[in-house]
């Protein structure tokens, strides 16, 4: 990247940085435990909630995930359903969830699942608020500005974090385009972590959704974006991945471990969503766009690598994540303790089953595509370490 550029990339992270200080930041309600999902219709109907939307997908409806609460609902709300939410939410999908809570007149929305649910259900709340305004149209930073109706977020993966976030990501239908809309309106009112939700979840899917969580974690606390706050929430969070990431997913129904990751995606989410990402979202936002290819494992695979690209510009951060992980001591260099670092995340991939590439599923003649899709996400917007154009993203997928 150029001298220029990088210059007007650095001011406008500069001035974003001064201006988030007087952000009307904000943490969602928690509401914690086993059975802690059932218990929010009581919760929900004490705070004046009687016709929610839940937005999930088909499979969490057919496999009775949300029976219990469906079963304590009867005679105490009056909740519609929009169940059509795939990996990758659309526009379309956005649009969809909108005529059913306008058709059921509903008044509060609980966004039931991944990553994917709670984009949906964001993009549905604020064309609820902003019904004279496209989804497209809300793109990038503070495009909402409006008071979303009250809305439960009940994640059943541990790695999004977007049950705390400002961000929903979601896929134009037709140009395939994948982008933020970021606002704090979107934060959630009200997080519901229950553990036994994730209980069941495959082994390859708490893998990666894990994975999710530390690319958030550590993309935070390497970028220019941190306060004290967050690399303490990123740290505690690199912390609980690595402890607890590896048993959770070879033993799915330890309910501690479950509870765990649980805490650490919801740090991490709190932690990037103040502090920023970085290259390594913007690489695998272009692919999911493209190839579908879900987001947590593309940021698994992508993590170290874009981690390598970054050089020394990461050493000093990466070796204390390195140290209070326990993968290096204080005797090693912050040279030796980052790179320990890095391999300790290829481990870990390996351990859990995810591969180290993507076995073919990038197309070469796509990459000059996907990498300026990529430039265009981050730059000027994320504060990395260490500021790269697309055609040094563009090398990044080489390795992959």
């Amino acid at each position: 990247m150029n001298v220029f550029r990088k210059m007007s990339c650095r001011l406008y992270q500069g001035a974003l940085y001064v201006g988030m200080a007087f952000m009307p930041w904000r943490q969602p309600e928690l509401l914690e435990g086993g059975g802690s999902f059932a218990d929010a219709v009581n919760f929900m109907s004490e705070h004046g909630v009687v016709r929610p939307l839940v937005v999930c997908d088909k499979p969490a409806l057919d496999r009775g995930a949300l029976k219990p609460f469906f079963d304590k609902a009867e005679g105490i709300l009056s909740y519609a359903v929009y169940d059509g939410v795939m990996p990758n939410p659309t526009v379309k999908q956005v649009e969809e969830g909108l005529n059913i809570y306008l058709q059921n007149n509903c008044d509060a929305i609980l966004a039931f699942g991944g990553g994917s649910a709670m984009d949906c259900a964001k993009g549905i709340g604020a064309r609820v608020v902003r019904p004279k305004k496209s989804v497209n149209k809300m793109k990038g930073l503070l495009k909402v500005n409006r008071k979303l109706p009250p809305f439960f977020a009940v994640p059943t993966t541990a790695g999004t974090g977007s049950e705390c976030t400002v961000a929903a990501v979601i896929t134009d239908d037709e140009t395939h385009d994948k982008y933020a809309i970021n606002d704090f309106s979107l934060i959630p009112h009200y997080a519901i972590l229950d553990p036994t939700l994730t209980a069941t979840l495959p082994p390859f899917l708490t893998a990666t959704t894990g994975m999710d969580a530390l690319t958030h974690a550590v993309e935070a606390y390497i970028g220019r974006g941190n306060t004290r706050k967050t690399k303490r929430q990123a740290e505690q969070a690199v912390k609980l991945v690595f402890d607890n990431l590896k048993e959770a997913t070879l033993n799915g129904t330890n309910l501690n471990a479950r509870i765990n990751m649980q805490k650490a995606a919801y740090l991490a989410g709190l932690a990037f969503t103040r502090a920023y990402v970085g290259y390594v979202h913007a690489l695998a936002h272009a692919l999911g766009g493209t190839y579908g290819i879900a987001h947590g494992y593309a940021n698994a695979v992508l993590l170290p690598r874009v981690l390598d690209a970054y050089g020394t510009s990461v050493n000093k951060r990466l070796a204390k994540l390195a140290r209070i992980t326990g993968i290096a001591d204080a005797h090693d260099k912050n040279a030796q303790a980052a790179r320990k670092f890095i391999n300790a995340i290829d481990t870990l991939n390996r351990e859990l089953g995810i591969p180290a590439t993507f076995e073919g599923k990038i197309i070469e003649n796509d990459l000059d595509a996907l990498s300026r899709h990529a430039d265009k996400e981050a730059n000027p917007l994320y504060p990395v370490p260490k500021l790269m154009n697309a055609k040094e993203l563009k090398q990044i997928y080489y390795t992959v």
